[in-house]
């Protein structure tokens, strides 16, 4: 059995939430995580969203104590807001660092079961692809496109995580700590895998914790064939770097 590690209380927590254009599904996420978990933390790192994200989060703010904001000009990217977010998590002194996706596609009602399991563990990451996960409101295509997409990826880079492009993870600081937030050279969704691979390289215990992974309910998804072309460009770099480290 993995032992026991020092828990982590909810209000130890930073979730963080990387937005563009999302105004529509921010206030049910900053409910739904605040139903699941009263004292845990939200940052929303706004990418300039033309559509008032921003200005909507600080309205939220009046009414939700534990919720902040940080708008990011002229840059863009998932990678960037999430390495961002995790540079201030740590900065603030949080125990832990999480993150989900803003368009409601991750439950917060599976948060105090993963923040649960990071008592034993460094990483806990949302999985589709875990006995007893799924997705809802995709068609047969898509889910073929989806899994290939995660075994590629992890053949690519040898890791034995199902699930190894979802952004739904709770990690323990001193992991994050560990590694070299700003070496990581992934900008977009391939900044998932690259993560993964650097904290597992850093040691981290990882459990996987099954979820539902739902379809956005408002709002239109920001991949784009321009960002699946990249991620794969990305991987097969970073193979390639690792492939030079080994050979060293």
């Amino acid at each position: 059995m993995t032992p026991a590690l020092p828990p982590v209380r909810d209000d130890q927590l930073l979730i963080v939430v990387p937005t563009y254009n999302e105004r529509e599904n921010l206030p049910a996420l900053v409910a739904g995580v605040a139903a699941a978990l009263p004292g845990a933390h939200v940052l929303v790192v706004d990418d300039d969203s033309p559509d008032g994200t921003a200005d909507l989060c600080r309205t939220l703010m009046q009414t939700h104590a534990t919720l902040d904001l940080i708008v990011r000009k002229g840059q863009r990217g998932l990678g960037g807001a999430l390495v961002a977010g995790f540079k201030e998590g740590l900065a603030r002194g949080h125990l832990a660092v999480g993150s989900m996706d803003c368009d409601l596609s991750h439950d917060p009602a599976i948060l105090p079961t993963m923040l649960r399991k990071l008592q034993e563990h460094d990483l806990v990451t949302g999985s589709r692809y875990a006995e007893g996960g799924g997705t809802v409101g995709w068609g047969a295509h898509r889910k073929l496109l989806s899994w290939s997409a995660n075994r590629f990826a992890a053949t690519l880079l040898g890791l034995s995580i199902s699930d190894v492009t979802t952004n739904f993870r709770i990690v323990r600081a001193p992991l994050l700590h560990a590694i070299d937030l700003d070496g990581i050279l992934s900008t977009g969704y391939s900044f998932q895998v690259e993560i993964l691979h650097r904290l597992i390289v850093a040691g981290a215990r990882v459990a996987e914790q099954p979820i539902i992974f739902s379809d956005r309910r408002a709002g239109q998804s920001k991949m784009s064939p321009r960002e699946i072309r990249s991620g794969i460009v990305n991987l097969l770099r970073l193979r390639r770097d690792l492939g030079r480290t080994a050979r060293r």
